[in-house]
């Protein structure tokens, strides 16, 4: 038989004897008549084939021939026609499945019987055509022929399932690399398509390798470092002297022992992998799988956190600080996320960034109105919530809600500071006129929660002290506007509506006693400051009799001289002309004009209707004050704003907030000649006074307010220094008597010996009669001023009479009189200094030494002149030390009364507190008699004392003290406040005498400057608002060459504090540096003038600097750092750039007139846009520019 079935009947009839155990050899369902029919066929077409063939070759020989005479005559191709071939070649392999081919060659040459056999059947199927694409059954003309089609993209899986439904198809998904018979040390099966590696790398080179500026680098960075793993074994740690961790080495070592010593039920010759033997358990293999470095372990913390705080939010719906902590949080997470996108330049970046910003903005407000209806009541979270909207909504829907805020919560004085903030920074809507009627209406709705009017809202606790905070907020908006005139209105109807008040109308609403207050101002009658000024009180009881007499026309003389104001160079350019006029303008009539009665005026002979203020302008904000402290915080208020300088923690809550800042003074107060012990008492405030509305550098016209305005204050003591208490009076002669040693140290600046004669006369003058006044003949504080007064004025021996005289009358009180103790540590104080000048920086002998002799006598409490002793030494610092210990311990007497019961709250105002006089004088002590380690031993033992009774009074709020919080004034009490306020003030005295004390030591002896430096650093970090402190900081670190350690204090103080005031010192800090850096490179060119210096990096750091100021929130709101950053930016060249911060600065200070005054002496050709753009927000302009025009006409 044969092997074949095609030749089954030839082999049977030659072996038909053949056994029949051979039939699985036969094919029964074979037809060999049909595969003989195909083989006759086969042989048909290859006959055929050879035909056509031959005749083909005869043709393509003649065709080469032709071809190659025509490559002779044209050029050499190119490799673009390699390409095409190498594409048709591919074609021509695509059609090897069709007919047989006309090209020469063996494989086209074969036709196959199944080739055959399927033209066959492929003919016989044409004759029933069927559809090769689906269609409807009712667009088919012959339904019954064409009602099927052949699908040639089959799914197998419709066979497999019976089901048509994607959802009944079961999906695989691989677990593991592994597979059964191969050994894992060894082999492996990649389970990856080619195609997709391909695709990898073609995408790898594409890409190519992360910079360290990417995203995913940076992100990387920001990232926390993996925690290291200790070793299993704790042999490790005890043997050797450092900490083995796990190797990923010992860790696969491990694994594959695991893997072959596992053998169980399931695994009996341990061929199988882990994997395999848990599944034949019937157990499940946990999920391994390596996290993505670059970017999982970055987010993976974070998403823990977000987790934690979803947490404990279910768990504490009500924790607002909570919600607001989660709300700030949403923040870190976008710059982890999307932290280096920002860096990345281009356009499509730029969009992705704002869009990825909108897009945290949105989760913010989400978050926030879901805390917001949990807590609806809560004040914190609807600030939160506006703030983030005051991005997302439009102006006139966001001042909307802000209306509406208020309106729900109308007794809250925090919400209303925010809404005025709100209302005088939004420049699209702000005129002064809005915001001071903003103001009317807070001040109006608040004095009707106090009086009880509005019984739908109670009264918060402290809502008189958050009142005249928003008063005096009132005052110094319209004075920075420019229109003084109702900013002293606004107080002189205070100072007649509390203090003169009849008592008639004191049981009445406030609303009803402004109603009898209108006529009165209305009347023309003197009010405070002016001349024959007698209150409103008099006013109504002589009404009742019949009224007033005409006054008779007295002092007119010297009333003449106002009318000086002409153009004195008209050469000069127009706007220096109108600098020039509208400053001395603005110092000469900040005072409400008035028609003067006795000369015939009235009220239409006034030539600027700005000048006169009305009722309607001030009515509304006028509030009632009931306890005496608040009376006088009201006064101490009111003649700092008149440029007197204040004690401030005698306010209640002191009132400083950035945007009054507007004064270089704060910033340079170090850089002028003076006495390095005794210059910092008092310290600038930084904040203008009435009547200085110049450019960020100019200078003030006069000394103190000129003459008008000296007449004012006088009036002003006159009239209410009489109706104050005994115990209130010394602190308003107190502060006059300050003044007039200011005005006298600016004559000693400025050098005019004649100017400082008379200022010091009637400075004198003014002393000697507050000191006449019964009440104060024994004030040693008002002896103190007028002896260090006359020790200005160069008159040594009459001020060390002064001063011995007061120590007599101090009488035997010693220590206990802290009054005393400073009257006493003033006198040595100017006794060293005047000694160290006399004897060339050297001390003198300490038994010789005058201030030694006076610190001794002050122990003693004798005040004999004679000589000391050795012992008399040692027994005085006995003393001292028995007197320091006694005074702390009873700080914490102090504290656990005020905790317990509060007793002993007059105490706390007087004396028991002060504590800066007796530490002073024993710091100096033992700096005369033993060394400076044991002055700032003994500075160092109190401020600690009192520093950590300070931040256990206020563990919360001490790293900002000066921000207003939103809850703490209505939680604490005004006699805590009181005690924290006055607390705080002590420590930084004493942190400011200590570094004046190593600062004069530094100067006249050798002290290592890492000892300051130190001493600097650890009182600015408990008290980051002190301005004496930072500018002493400033000066000692210009002396060092590297910034680093500057720098990175300044940093880590500004991550703590919100306030302002540490982020203008470092500024000035770097402005400095650059100055010299740029003094030492001209230097560099034997004094000839570079064009321009090369840039060495600070500028770029600056302008970082003032950015990163601006963007919180206080310091948005600070004219002072604007004005500085536009002028900052002039002096480097950039005018294009400062313009631009100008008009940025208007979207948040637009009612500061400095800025205007600043961008006009900047950028004087646009002078005439400035101008129309302060008509246009009602800027107070006194010198119009069409006046101008006239003025330079004539």
């Amino acid at each position: 038989m044969a092997l074949f079935p095609a030749f089954a009947e030839v082999a049977s009839n030659k072996t038909e004897d053949s056994s029949k155990d051979l039939d699985w050899l036969t094919n029964k369902s074979f037809q060999s008549g049909g595969a003989l029919s195909l083989h006759g066929q086969f042989l048909e077409r290859t006959s055929e084939n050879k035909r056509e063939t031959s005749a083909g070759r005869e043709l393509s020989s003649g065709e080469e021939t032709g071809d190659k005479e025509e490559c002779n005559m044209l050029p050499r191709k190119k490799k673009k026609k390699k390409s095409e071939k190498k594409k048709k070649k591919k074609k021509k392999h695509k059609k090897k499945s069709g007919k047989y081919s006309n090209s020469s060659g063996s494989d086209s040459e074969t036709i196959y019987p199944s080739d055959l056999k399927r033209e066959k059947e492929a003919e016989g199927k044409q004759a029933a055509p069927i559809a090769t694409h689906f269609s409807w059954l009712d667009d088919i003309q012959s339904p019954t022929a064409h009602s099927f089609c052949v699908d040639h993209k089959s799914d197998p899986n419709n066979w497999t399932y019976k089901s048509l439904y994607r959802g009944h198809v079961a999906s695989y998904k691989r677990r593991g690399t592994s597979s059964l018979g191969l050994d894992t040390r060894r082999q492996g099966i990649s389970w990856e398509d080619s195609e997709t590696k391909k695709k990898q790398k073609a995408s790898d080179s594409k890409k190519g390798a992360d910079r360290y500026f990417s995203v995913v680098n940076r992100r990387l960075l920001r990232s926390e470092p993996p925690l290291p793993v200790l070793s299993k074994y704790p042999d490790a740690i005890t043997t050797s002297s450092f900490l083995h961790l796990n190797d990923g080495e010992e860790e696969n070592k491990g694994r594959k022992t695991d893997d072959q010593t596992q053998t169980s039920a399931a695994n009996p010759l341990g061929v199988y992998d882990s994997s395999t033997t848990l599944w034949l358990q019937g157990k499940g293999q946990q999920e391994q799988q390596k996290p993505d470095t670059h970017t999982e372990d970055s987010v993976t913390p974070l998403a823990g956190r977000t987790e934690e705080f979803n947490r404990r939010l279910r768990e504490h719906p009500t924790d607002t600080q909570l919600w607001i902590q989660f709300i700030q949080y949403q923040d870190e997470l976008s710059a982890a996320v999307f932290g280096g996108e920002e860096e990345q330049q281009g356009g499509e970046m730029a969009e992705r960034h704002k869009s990825s910003y909108k897009a945290v903005l949105e989760k913010k407000l989400s978050i926030a109105e879901r805390a917001i209806a949990t807590n609806p009541v809560c004040i914190a979270l609807q600030l939160e919530r506006l703030k983030i909207c005051q991005e997302l909504w439009e102006p006139s829907a966001l001042a909307k809600e802000w209306k509406k805020l208020v309106f729900l919560h109308p007794n809250s004085a925090p919400l209303w500071k925010e809404y005025l903030l709100f209302t005088q920074s939004y420049f699209s809507n702000f005129t002064v006129s809005k915001v001071n009627a903003a103001y009317g209406k807070c001040l109006s709705t608040l004095s009707a929660v106090r009086d009880g009017s509005m019984v739908s809202h109670p009264a918060l606790p402290g809502i008189e002290e958050d009142m005249l905070d928003i008063f005096t907020q009132q005052c110094h908006f319209l004075r920075q506007s420019g229109h003084t005139e109702k900013a002293i209105s606004l107080f002189q109807a205070m100072i007649d509506f509390t203090f003169f008040k009849p008592d008639s109308v004191r049981k009445l609403s406030t609303k009803q006693q402004i109603e009898f207050f209108e006529p009165f101002w209305d009347s023309g009658e003197a009010r405070v400051g002016e001349l024959e000024a007698r209150g409103w009180k008099a006013w109504m009881v002589q009404q009742e009799r019949g009224g007033w007499l005409q006054p008779s026309a007295e002092e007119e003389e010297e009333e003449e001289e106002e009318e000086e104001e002409e153009v004195k160079d008209k050469s000069q350019p127009r706007w220096t002309v109108w600098l020039d006029l509208e400053a001395s303008r603005e110092a000469a009539q900040w005072l409400p004009w008035r028609p003067d009665k006795a000369k015939g005026q009235s009220e239409e002979d006034c030539e600027d209707p700005d000048r006169q203020v009305l009722f309607d302008d001030i009515g509304p904000s006028l509030i009632c004050l009931s306890s005496p402290e608040l009376q006088l915080s009201f006064i101490l208020h009111f003649l700092s704003f008149l440029g007197l300088p204040v004690n401030s923690v005698l306010t209640v809550a002191p009132c400083e907030p950035g945007w009054f800042l507007e004064s270089l003074s704060l910033l340079t107060q170090g850089k002028e000649h003076r006495p390095l012990l005794t210059s910092y008492d008092p310290p600038e405030s930084g904040v203008n006074s009435v009547g200085h509305m110049t450019t960020l550098q100019g200078t003030r016209k006069w000394v103190g307010l000129g003459k008008p305005g000296e007449k004012f204050v006088t009036n002003v003591f006159s009239t209410v220094l009489p109706v104050l208490p005994p115990h209130h009076q010394t602190f308003l002669s107190l502060s006059w008597i300050q003044y007039e040693k200011v005005k006298v140290l600016r004559c000693l600046h400025s050098g005019n010996k004649k100017q400082l004669r008379t200022q010091g006369k009637s400075s004198k003058r003014i002393a000697k009669r507050l000191l006449k006044e019964p009440d104060n003949r024994s004030s040693l504080v008002l002896w103190r001023e007028y002896a260090h007064l006359e020790w200005m004025l160069g008159n040594l021996d009459e001020a060390r009479k002064i001063f011995s005289t007061a120590i007599t009358m101090g009488g035997t009180k010693g220590l206990s009189s802290p009054t005393l103790c400073e009257l006493c540590l003033l006198w040595s104080q100017l006794e060293v200094e005047s000694g160290a000048k006399e004897q060339g920086g050297q001390l003198p002998d300490v038994t010789a030494s005058q201030a030694v002799c006076i610190l001794t006598r002050l122990v003693e409490g004798t005040s004999s002149a004679s000589s000391i002793s050795p012992v008399t030494i040692l027994k005085a610092r006995k003393s001292y030390e028995q007197a320091l210990t006694a005074s702390l311990s009873a700080l914490d007497q102090n504290v656990h009364n005020l905790q317990t019961n509060r007793k002993g709250h007059e105490d706390l105002k007087g004396e028991k507190l002060k504590l800066r006089g007796l530490v002073g004088c024993f710091a100096l002590f033992q700096y005369l008699t033993v060394s400076i380690q044991a002055a700032s031993t003994v500075y160092s033992q109190a401020r600690e004392r009192m520093e950590n009774l300070h931040h256990s009074l206020t563990p919360e709020t001490q790293p900002d003290r000066d921000e207003e919080t939103t809850t703490g004034a209505s939680q604490s009490s005004h006699t805590n406040m009181h005690y924290v306020n006055r607390l705080a003030s002590e420590c930084e005295a004493i942190a400011v005498q200590q570094a004046a004390l190593l600062r004069y030591h530094s100067s006249i002896s050798v002290l290592p400057l890492v000892t300051l430096r130190q001493n600097l650093t650890s009182a600015l970090s408990a008290c980051p608002n002190s301005s004496p402190l930072w500018s002493m900081y400033v000066q000692v670190e210009n002396r060092y060459y590297s910034a680093g350690k500057a720098r990175r204090f300044f940093h880590s103080v500004t991550r703590n504090s919100s306030s302002v005031i540490p982020r203008l010192f470092a500024i000035v800090a770097e402005q400095q540096r650059k100055q010299v850096v740029d003094a030492t490179q001209r230097s560099c060119c034997h004094n000839d003038a570079l064009p321009i210096l090369p840039e060495n990096g600070l500028s770029n750091r600056i302008r970082g600097l003032f950015e990163s100021t601006i963007a919180t929130e206080m310091g948005a709101h600070c004219p002072l750092l604007w004005r500085m950053y536009i002028h900052f930016l002039v002096s480097d060249g950039k005018m294009d750039k400062a313009r631009g911060i100008f008009y940025r600065a208007l979207q948040s200070v637009p009612w500061a007139k400095g800025l205007y005054m600043d961008a006009a002496q900047l950028f004087p050709e646009h002078l005439q846009e400035f101008v129309d753009l302060m008509t246009e927000k009602e800027i107070r302009l006194r010198l119009p520019l069409e006046e101008l025009d006239i003025l330079l006409e004539d």
